[in-house]
């Protein structure tokens, strides 16, 4: 029994935290969920005030997203932005686009850490996600400009007490839905999907806004990032 107590605790050392951290000034609801067959920790979601901070962990072997939903109402559980379902505690479920999305899979090829932001869904508030004394080649990553304010107005999502707010902005594949937009039938391949093509030109904007964010389906060269670190800290605006 000691020996199992031992290894349980040698496991848990081992593992991988995550400490997120709202940098907005107003309260979020974290929404967390788990690659296929990866739990959601912390059930998948926790509300944190603003700059406030919770770490969750996880094994090493952990995969997954984190996204910040924002205007909630703690009566009907509802989110305007990013949310899973009307509850706290996301279960599994993923975020309503559009939402911006920090995402990383732990000691995948070569046991490397890959890590991203992602706008593939759509923008809802400034992210990052920083390695803390990584090994490797690591890097903060951060989509730090406020896109709200500059979405197209064929990209807008309104919303606040009474509609006047630009809360969030579509990317073109999750306001229209179509082939070309979201990268698939004949244009799923890398040479076929020509954003400069997109009548709405979600990807061109998000670029340069945030360059080190995935814009569109086939961004991978200039938007995912390896690092091996034991911590990692995600901020939401």
């Amino acid at each position: 029994m000691k020996l199992l107590v031992l290894i349980s605790v040698v496991a848990f050392a081992s593992a991988v935290d995550f400490e997120i951290y709202n940098n907005l000034p107003g309260p979020i609801w974290v929404g967390i969920l788990g690659n296929g067959g990866k739990p959601a920790l912390a059930n998948g979601g926790f509300a944190l005030d603003q700059y406030q901070s919770r770490t969750v962990g996880s094994d090493n072997q952990w995969a997954g997203r984190f996204w910040a939903r924002t205007w909630c109402d703690p009566n009907t559980k509802h989110c305007q932005t990013g949310d899973c379902g009307n509850k706290l505690e996301c279960q599994g479920a993923g975020g309503v686009p559009p939402v911006s999305l920090a995402e990383i899979t732990l000691r995948g090829w070569q046991g490397q850490d890959f890590y991203d932001i992602s706008l593939v869904d759509g923008y809802n508030v400034k992210a990052s996600i920083e390695p803390i004394n990584g090994r490797g080649d690591c890097k903060a990553v951060r989509c730090a400009t406020e896109i709200n304010d500059i979405c197209p107005n064929e990209l807008r999502q309104s919303g606040g007490n009474n509609g006047e707010y630009t809360v969030a902005c579509f990317s073109s594949c999750a306001k229209y839905n179509t082939d070309q937009y979201c990268c698939r039938g004949q244009y799923g391949q890398p040479g076929t999907c020509n954003t400069n093509a997109w009548p709405v030109n979600s990807a061109a904007v998000f670029k340069r806004a945030c360059p080190d964010a995935y814009s569109y389906a086939y961004d991978d060269a200039t938007s995912t990032f390896t690092c091996v670190a034991d911590r990692y800290k995600i901020t939401f605006g």
